[in-house]
């Protein structure tokens, strides 16, 4: 028993330090205060504001598509840059008017918020990252709904900020600049598979980041966005070609931000 715990103490001595230890993640939700004053002090002056939205993606695959792809992208954007952190993602963002319901409102389950408002929510969070000390504020869209709010909130911001070194970059490649459409042609599939909404595009980028999150039963193809949701086809999704699109997303967006932060300051 004494030989046991003598060894007890002596595995608890060397484990002890590791429960302190910073963990390896750019999440500012998985960070303390001090551990994010740390970050920046230390030259990590990036932050990224991820936006997502809370929507009906058809019957086969779950509400929170754009904010799953965007946290995951985002994750990987932020560690090619090196020197950025990844704010929570923003999953309340404009999706149609309430009354009459318009866009996907017209479905169970979605959230909307008016484009004013999602633009404010915006704003503030990257008010609040200039009062702690980062210098560039990436705003990133998984949805083609907030493309237009985060442009109009860089304008502003980088207006009201221009004499100063903090700087807004609005990275629209990740949306519209990928290639992904053109690359799933090169790969024989047509425009009408592709689609608009909860098609191959969509399900095949999910279905790349965590297949449980897609009903595989329920896919299938539709050419109108009513009654099911859907405008595409979805059954011709894979994990191969999400992969290869989540990759291009990716890309895109780091090139581009690397490029806006260095002409944004010349």
């Amino acid at each position: 028993m004494k030989f046991f715990h003598t060894s007890f103490l002596v595995i608890l001595a060397f484990a002890y330090p590791l429960f302190g230890q910073v963990p390896d993640t750019v999440f500012l939700e998985e960070l303390t205060w001090t551990e994010v004053q740390d970050a920046i002090q230390a030259g990590k002056t990036t932050v990224i504001i991820p936006t997502g939205g809370t929507e009906q993606n058809g019957p086969h695959m779950v509400l929170g598509k754009h904010n799953f792809i965007v946290k995951h992208t985002t994750e990987q954007i932020a560690r090619r840059l090196g020197d950025a952190l990844v704010a929570p993602v923003v999953a309340y963002v404009p999706e149609g008017e309430l009354d009459p319901p318009t866009g996907h409102m017209r479905f169970s389950g979605t959230i909307t918020l008016p484009n004013e408002y999602f633009m404010k929510v915006v704003e503030y969070a990257a008010r609040s990252f200039r009062v702690h000390g980062f210098k560039d504020i990436v705003l990133i869209g998984d949805s083609g709904g907030n493309q237009d709010g985060l442009k109009t909130v860089s304008e502003m911001l980088n207006k009201e900020w221009a004499n100063s070194d903090i700087r807004v970059h609005f990275v629209s490649d990740y949306y519209s600049g990928s290639g992904f459409v053109d690359w799933l042609q090169s790969q024989g599939e047509t425009a009408e598979d592709i689609g608009r909404h909860a098609s191959l595009l969509d399900t095949s980028l999910l279905m790349a980041i965590d297949s449980n999150l897609i009903r595989m039963d329920k896919r299938a193809k539709s050419t109108a966005i009513q009654p099911t949701g859907v405008m595409g086809d979805p059954t011709r999704a894979s994990i191969g070609y999400g992969t290869k699109g989540l990759e291009l997303k990716i890309e895109a967006a780091v090139a581009q931000t690397k490029a806006l932060m260095t002409s944004s300051r010349k």
